[in-house]
This record gives C-alpha cells, sequence and structure tokens, in this order.
C-alpha cells in the first residue's frame, strides 16, 4: 500500500519520460592453492556464509530497497517540482551496481572458499557466462517500479567488457528492466565509475544511486587513510542520506583491499595479520 500511494503521488506530479561473438569461457586455474590462498580464503568464509545463508542479510537487502523506493519517489517529486512550467524537463534516472547489489553472487565466493581459492578472473568468468545470478532481494521489485515511475535505469559495473552478452542474458532473464546495451556501462580502463555515472548526469536527471561500496557513489570513497574513511562518510552524510543506498557486502570491497593492499597472496595475508595484530586490545 505505501509503494502504491508513493507511486501514485510522483506520478501524479510528474511523468519523467526520457527521450524515448561470443567467446569460451576460460578455463579455471588448475594450480594447488598456496597455504596463504587457503588462509585468505578461510579468513573470508564467515562473511560468505553470512552472504550467502542469513535471514539477517536477507532482511536488510529487503529493508534497503523498501527505503530506496521511498527516497526514489520523494527525489522524483522534488526535482519535478524544481522545473517551471515551460521549462523542458529532462529524463530522470536510477544509477545501480550489479554485483551484490542487483545480482547475487555468493554462490561463486562459496564455491571459492570450498576449494581454499580466492578470487580468479577465468573463474569469475566461468561463473558470469552462466548467467544464472538470482536477484538480490528486493531488487527486482524496486527496479519494475522505477520503470513504472519512468525512471530509466542504469546499470554501472566493473565487469569486464567481456561478460557484457552474459550480463545482458543475465539481466534480461531475471526480469529487470533496461536491460540493453545502451543502459550497461561496463569497465572501460578504470574501476573509478565517475566518468560513466558523468554520462549519465549529461542527458538525465539522477534521482537515487545504489550499490554495495560506497565508490558506487562518489570515488572519493577510495581513499581510507583518514579513519578507515568513515571521515569521508561525514563529511558527505546529507548528500549520502538524500541519494544514496548502500547494500551489505562483507565478501569483497574497498573496506578489505585497503588493508591487504596490492602484491602476493603471501604479502596480502601478511597485511592482513599485521591489522589483527595492530588492532587488538
Amino acid at each position: 500500500m505505501r509503494s502504491t500511494t508513493l507511486l501514485l503521488l510522483a506520478t501524479a506530479i510528474v511523468a519523467c519520460t526520457g527521450t524515448k561473438t561470443t567467446t569460451a569461457p576460460a578455463a579455471p586455474a588448475s594450480a594447488v592453492p598456496t597455504d596463504a590462498v587457503r588462509e585468505l580464503s578461510r579468513m573470508g568464509s564467515d562473511a560468505v556464509l553470512w552472504q550467502n545463508a542469513s535471514a539477517e542479510a536477507y532482511w536488510i537487502y529487503k529493508q534497503a530497497y523498501q527505503q530506496a523506493l521511498t527516497r526514489m519517489m520523494w527525489n522524483v517529486v522534488e526535482r519535478a517540482k524544481a522545473y517551471r512550467d515551460n521549462e523542458t524537463r529532462r529524463p530522470m534516472a536510477v544509477i545501480v551496481d550489479i554485483d551484490e547489489t542487483v545480482l547475487d553472487n555468493s554462490p561463486y565466493q562459496v564455491e571459492t572458499v570450498k576449494s581454499g581459492r580466492t578470487f580468479d578472473q577465468a573463474e569469475w568468468k566461468v561463473w558470469t557466462d552462466k548467467a544464472s545470478a538470482k536477484p538480490s532481494p528486493g531488487a527486482l521489485e524496486f527496479l519494475l517500479m522505477a520503470k513504472e515511475a519512468s525512471c530509466e535505469v542504469f546499470y554501472i559495473t566493473n565487469r569486464d567488457v567481456r561478460e557484457r552478452a552474459s550480463t545482458l542474458k543475465n539481466l534480461a532473464d531475471a526480469g529487470f528492466p533496461f536491460a540493453d546495451e545502451a543502459h550497461l556501462l561496463l569497465m572501460e580502463g578504470t574501476s573509478d565509475k565517475t566518468e560513466r555515472r558523468a554520462r549519465v548526469r549529461a542527458t538525465h536527471d539522477v534521482v537515487l544511486l545504489v550499490g554495495d561500496q560506497l565508490r558506487d557513489f562518489d570515488e572519493r570513497f577510495k581513499d581510507r587513510s583518514v579513519k578507515d574513511g568513515k571521515a569521508t562518510v561525514d563529511a558527505m552524510a546529507d548528500s549520502l542520506s538524500k541519494y544514496f543506498v548502500l547494500l551489505p557486502n562483507p565478501m569483497y570491497g574497498t573496506y578489505r583491499d585497503a588493508v591487504q593492499g596490492k602484491g602476493t597472496d603471501a604479502e596480502k595475508l601478511q597485511r592482513m595479520q599485521e591489522w589483527f595484530q595492530r588492532n587488538g586490545y
């Protein structure tokens, strides 16, 4: 009932309309995992278990997407009111990440723990080529409501361009709206999504962003040197509260990269161990 009321409110004020060779999967790495790889994999097992199996994760997703719907509707109304009567209105849009935002890849993460491995690009592509990831709880319903409110949906993801066909198939098969090439912006040489977001903003009024990483909102969140990035959160709290909904993902991301850094698995493991030594009581 609340969703229907919000939708009627928004659409009564505005109709935010817009201008209207597959490669074979690479073989998985066959090398036996090293002790460092096994230990890193084991360290992430609780996060994978929680993400894949917990009712808590399930409800946080559902709750977050309920919040996303409310924010989107009010932002649509507010943006529409900002236009003068004779002013041409730009189409409105919602920007979402894909992995652990609208698609659940925890089965891939379960497999890495089961085999004692960490992330591997070739193995990841074997998974994405299946195009079988399920929608994250609440994601499909939210994006269908966005479409019903005449807002376009743009998927900005750091999947590789070689995963375009399988990603579009996965989104389309799951029933997601705007699952086409025009609305899918894959990684183009950099994980920084700033330029891709700017491309959408050049033609659309973006009323909401949704992701599992703070960098899905602003690249400044990559820097975790001051209070692990929490100072940046405090500085941007107002815009985050109005225009961004964050979803849970303890399995991987900037928070962990900031500790592990780059290098060999042994070097990453050493940095993890040093972090725990420094931060215990």
